[in-house]
């Protein structure tokens, strides 16, 4: 299996809208405004730079730069003075033809997020990924794990759960039909799901007397899928820091993480502030596969992530991380590729890295069966 290496970057930006081609009675077809945010990945060559000349470790940050000029047209803006339809989808059209048009180059995804519920992110090949989630409170036990284990107590959670749908909006290319399902008509299928899981205890539900994250997202599979067609993955968010997707077949969890370190990147060019000893709050999260446990109901325990990955962790946690022995660099990249080698022995399952030094900016490492292109 191949590494498969991205740089990813995030940028903000405020406009306003309507999406002419809804229903006049449709709340969306009003003039409105969102708060959006847009993210690119991508494959970069080793010290690429769009403006200047780049250096080892820099690409990140130079592609945070190509982000934001690529988005700086829609900053404040009447986007219909910009697109006829300015959906999600064409949003994110339109930043990757900006991309394109600057040269950046091995773009795999261009995202637009336009609430912190909803969202797309457009592939090459012109498949917009769509994205919905939603929000339950309920009451849940594990009830086969091992005594003592905090799980076999009855407990709650906030569960969040993302539908993401991945449509063929005609032809390869960012270029497409106007738009593909309405955020409304998934909200409309998850009702009477939240009618059952709200407020409820899992437990008592049939098919959830073990309700572990990754029967629960199996749970809601079998129910989404037969109507709806596109479905692509169900993520399920346990608790802010773990969760769990699903794709029908597979299953992935990830265990999140943040540790606050210091570093100088001393290979960027004189006068350059990244020289300086200075720091970031970083966000990890670990992605592992495993086959699931007919017993246990899991695939991996998240508190055995956890505890499996604290040698590793204690070394990055409020240290200097260019001081690390053997390290590939102190650099997003290269700390992910440290940190792969350092916990590959007591995380065998783990497959895929992604390590923010800013909110959405950083990269992400991924390495196993299931391939690159997976929901973070």
């Amino acid at each position: 299996m191949h590494d498969h290496l991205f740089h990813i970057a995030a940028t903000p930006f405020e406009a306003a809208l309507r999406v002419p081609v809804l229903s006049p009675e449709h709340r969306a077809a009003r003039l409105h405004g969102h708060s959006y945010r847009a993210r690119v990945r991508a494959a970069l060559p080793a010290g690429w730079s769009p403006v200047a000349e780049g250096f080892v470790g820099g690409e990140t940050d130079a592609l945070q730069v190509a982000l934001a000029a690529a988005v700086a047209p829609l900053d404040y803006a009447d986007l219909n003075a910009r697109l006829p339809v300015p959906t999600d989808e064409n949003l994110a059209r339109f930043v990757y033809r900006r991309l394109a048009e600057a040269n950046v180059p091995g773009v795999a995804a261009v995202g637009i997020r336009s609430t912190v519920d909803t969202g797309v992110d457009l592939a090459p090949d012109g498949h917009a990924h769509l994205w919905h989630r939603f929000r339950f409170e309920a009451a849940h036990r594990l009830p086969r794990v091992p005594e003592g284990h905090p799980c076999g107590r009855m407990h709650g959670h906030g569960f969040e759960v993302i539908l993401h749908l991945d449509q063929d909006l005609g032809g390869a290319g960012p270029s497409a039909a106007d738009m593909g399902v309405d955020f409304d008509a998934i909200a409309a299928l998850w009702t009477p799901l939240a009618v059952e899981l709200d407020h409820a205890c899992l437990n008592d539900i049939p098919g959830l007397e073990n309700p572990t994250s990754e029967l629960l997202c199996r749970w809601l599979w079998a129910r989404i899928k037969p109507q709806v067609p596109a479905l692509s993955w169900v993520t399920v968010y346990e608790t802010a820091t773990a969760g769990c997707h699903f794709d029908g077949a597979h299953y992935r969890i990830w265990k999140e993480l943040r540790f606050e370190s210091a570093l100088r990147l001393e290979q960027a060019p004189d006068g350059d502030r990244r020289r300086r000893l200075h720091g970031h709050s970083y966000l990890l999260r670990l992605h592992l596969s495993a086959p699931l446990d007919d017993v246990l109901g899991w695939t991996v325990d998240y508190g055995d992530v956890k505890t499996l990955f604290r040698p590793v962790y204690e070394r990055l946690d409020h240290h200097r991380l260019d001081t690390l022995t053997g390290p590939t660099g102190a650099d997003p990249a290269g700390l992910a590729r440290w940190i792969r080698e350092q916990a590959a022995r007591d995380l065998p399952w783990l497959e895929r890295i992604d390590l923010q030094q800013t909110p959405g900016c950083g990269a992400v490492l991924c390495w196993g069966r299931l391939g690159p292109a997976l929901p973070a």
